[in-house]
């Protein structure tokens, strides 16, 4: 038998996890803040309720991990968390109010390849609300993402756009509704192509010179000029993509983060199922290529999911907490966050060591005992390493006289403490803090 983990799944050490216990406590603290509750949904689904809309050869049935149950149904771990939200709202619409504001963070499995930035086995951190179809939610979620960002101490830039726009442009420049959805897909590689190269993949859909021109032309464009040239435009999916955006702009100035916000028309965040505004988010000095963070609205999804004569509009944001994960990694002060407050060394005293710690345990410390007899300095010297700020060494005599030190190791002061009178103990330690 070899002894590895699966291909795309890891395990995390101590120092690792608590980096990414430390990012989700940020990333929950902050969307609680803004009204958003957590929900768990489950891991384990029908199989057809996962394969749903999607046909055939889509490449994300191949993805899906398959399984059966005893009885044979078929089933399937989750590739996502918006299919799980769309049956929890199915589920759960006569318990729950709309709007409803919710946040999960949990494990996704893909059986796909593995790369930089794509494994099988991952965390997915997902904020969606159901039930608003205006702009001002949207503005809503993009401060969150400041908010939550500036909190990680990471600078960011967002971008937006509207997929609406952009259909209505490629519709305005003369080509064919069925080729929208093969052009948006080569627009949002503009950064990543030249211009000879963009013109290359275009000419392979069949485009013609005029309509790449006119198409380039229209998406080099600003969104004050955009606005300009196409003020009294008679192409509706324009005019909607415009009045979204303007709407979303307007509420980015009240909030005061437009100057993290830069409207980029190309993006279309690959994905079909996005109806209106679209988002993703970058570390500003380019520490990462990749985005850290994305979503959108998609009002039809949930509502075609339920399909029971009623609107579920709906927009949602994600966090990359693997892309986060690597940002802060070496950061200093996280690795040196020291969760134990105290060590507690017995002398032939294991027992009343135990007690001591449990009732010290009471006063919200985090205390853990010598329980290997090493001798005194190694001990010691274990606490330096894990840099545990305070010791307390309990001999035969300590409880002989009901009295024993405290120590602080970095300043090396003793602080003399009677046994009757362990709240001292936590009086000291968390004035330390």
């Amino acid at each position: 038998m070899i002894i590895q983990n699966v291909k795309g799944g890891y395990d995390f050490l101590p120092k690792e996890q608590k980096i990414r216990n430390y990012i989700n406590d940020v990333l929950k603290s902050t969307f609680e803040n803004y009204g958003y509750q957590p929900i768990e949904t489950t891991i384990l689904c029908y199989f057809d309720m996962l394969a749903g809309k999607y046909d055939e050869n889509n490449d994300i049935l191949n993805e899906i991990y398959k399984l059966s149950d005893q009885g044979q149904r078929k089933l399937g771990l989750r590739y996502d968390l918006t299919v799980p939200f769309a049956k929890f709202i199915a589920l759960n619409k006569n318990e729950i109010k709309l709007p409803f504001k919710r946040y999960e963070i949990n494990k996704v499995f893909r059986d796909g390849p593995v790369k930089v930035g794509r494994d099988r086995e991952f965390t997915q951190c997902d904020v969606d609300v159901v039930g608003l179809d205006n702009q001002m939610i949207e503005a809503e979620l993009l401060n969150l993402y400041v908010d939550a960002f500036t909190k990680l101490n990471i600078e960011i830039i967002i971008k937006f756009n509207s997929r609406n726009l952009m259909s209505g442009l490629i519709i305005e420049a003369g080509i064919p509704t069925e080729l929208i959805s093969s052009t948006i897909t080569i627009l949002d590689k503009i950064d990543k192509l030249s211009k000879e190269e963009l013109t290359t993949e275009l000419l392979k859909i069949n485009l013609s010179d005029n309509q790449i021109k006119t198409l380039l032309d229209y998406f080099t464009l600003d969104l004050n000029k955009l606005n300009k040239k196409f003020k009294d435009t008679n192409n509706e999916l324009i005019s909607i993509g415009l009045t979204e955006l303007n709407n979303l702009v307007d509420y980015l100035k009240v909030l005061g983060i437009e100057d993290y916000c830069v409207f980029t028309s190309s993006l279309a965040r690959g994905q079909d199922y996005y109806t209106g505004n679209v988002f993703e988010v970058y570390e500003k000095n380019g520490r990462l290529t990749g985005a850290i963070g994305g979503g959108g609205r998609y009002d039809k999804m949930i509502t075609d999911f339920i399909d029971d004569g009623l609107t579920y509009p709906a927009v949602g944001i994600s966090f990359g907490l693997t892309s986060i994960f690597e940002l802060l990694k070496d950061d200093e002060q996280l690795n040196s966050n020291v969760t134990l407050d105290l060590y507690i060394i017995p002398l032939g005293t294991k027992a009343e060591s135990l007690k001591i710690a449990n009732k010290l345990r009471q006063y919200n410390l985090n205390i853990d005992i010598e329980m290997t007899d090493k001798k005194i300095k190694k001990s010691l010297d274990y606490c330096n390493k894990e840099n545990i700020p305070y010791v307390i060494i309990l001999g035969e005599d300590e409880l002989n006289k009901k009295t024993f030190n405290l120590k602080n190791m970095l300043t090396k002061e003793e602080y003399e403490i009677n046994l009757n009178n362990l709240e001292e103990v936590a009086k000291i330690i968390k004035k330390g803090r």
